[in-house]
């Protein structure tokens, strides 16, 4: 009887204060089991809510069935095992992941909701996992490094068979064994504009990409490297080079700020816009002493067919985005 009141105590002589001791391994949001990648709103314990694109949660867990608790309707994948991810759409309540029972012993659990450039659909909101009786969650190896992707609708992965899943930054993370998440919004711009384009040189800092407030917790986790990749949609909303440039070098300089010793690749975008002033504001940066900053050419990556419209790569394009951007990347991780 003594044992709980030592540990008790030596919670109450780390942290000064009492806290509740939480159930461990149950599946539900707060299970310190469950790691969930990208920028969730967690101010809610009974229920997790994803922004940006590419969130997805990780989990190990033991028994033979897995079920998804879900607030309202919503379109999801889901992976077990590291196998092929299975696509569940309008479904709601608790979701059965496994139809056909697994044998028994540990598995691993991935889930990420669906995108439609860049916002959720559906409601995304996690409950927590209901398991099989005397089942529990264990931790799942998680890769120690970490990256962003910044951008629009090209780096949500906008009109790929999978949205974020098939998008090239999803693509890099999981070829490097990297966790990865996508901070990126379909139509946005680098610049806030007046006409409505959501700017990332301000909207970055925050939680959810459309509200002003609340701005998410860095402390979180820490990047080990941020790729860039705006400027497509500026040209449309009036944007001048003068003005991108200004915004371009703010924005590098708050990633700066937030991640210290990430490194920092700025994208040619693919339609070739605003490629000086890019340049430019990744040398002022060099000029200013960091030297974890590098501007990244595109030139020759795509061809006509690698699109599936005017703007926008498909599977295959991606793939080739992937296969030039990874080694990039990991010459510097």
């Amino acid at each position: 009887m003594w044992k709980p009141l030592l540990a008790a105590l030596i919670v109450v002589l780390a942290t000064g204060r009492l806290v509740a001791q939480a159930a461990t391994g149950d599946g539900g949001p707060t299970d310190p089991n469950i790691v969930f990648t990208g920028r969730w709103d967690t101010s809610t314990p009974t229920a997790y809510t994803p922004y940006w694109a590419g969130a997805y949660l990780t989990t190990g867990f033991t028994g033979t069935t897995v079920r998804l608790k879900q607030r309202g309707t919503i379109d999801l994948y889901s992976s077990i095992d590291g196998g092929a991810w299975v696509y569940r759409t309008n479904v709601s309540g608790t979701v059965n992941l496994t139809p056909t029972p697994l044998a028994a012993g540990s598995h691993t659990l991935r889930v990420s909701y669906r995108v439609v450039a860049g916002s959720y659909h559906g409601d995304a909101v996690f409950q927590g996992l209901a398991l099989d009786s005397g089942a529990k969650t264990y931790a799942a190896p998680t890769p120690a490094k970490l990256i962003e992707f910044v951008g629009d609708s090209i780096t949500v992965g906008t009109t790929t068979s999978q949205n974020a899943l098939t998008a090239y930054g999803w693509l890099i993370g999981e070829r490097l064994g990297a966790r990865h998440t996508q901070i990126a919004q379909g139509g946005a711009c680098l610049v806030a504009t007046a006409d409505g384009c959501v700017g990332l040189e301000q909207q970055y800092t925050k939680l959810n990409p459309n509200a002003a407030n609340p701005s998410w917790d860095f402390g979180r986790y820490a990047a080990n490297a941020v790729v860039i990749n705006l400027g497509t949609n500026d040209v449309g909303h009036g944007v001048s080079t003068t003005q991108f440039q200004g915004s371009y070098t703010n924005l590098l300089a708050t990633i700066r700020a937030k991640y210290p010793r990430a490194y920092i690749f700025a994208l040619e975008t693919f339609r070739k816009r605003y490629v000086t002033q890019t340049q430019a504001a990744v040398n002022a940066r060099i000029a200013a002493g960091d030297t974890a900053v590098s501007y990244v050419p595109t030139e020759g990556w795509l061809t006509s067919t690698d699109y599936s419209d005017s703007v926008h790569p498909n599977d295959g394009g991606h793939v080739k985005i992937a296969n030039r951007l990874a080694p990039v990347i990991a010459a510097k991780l």
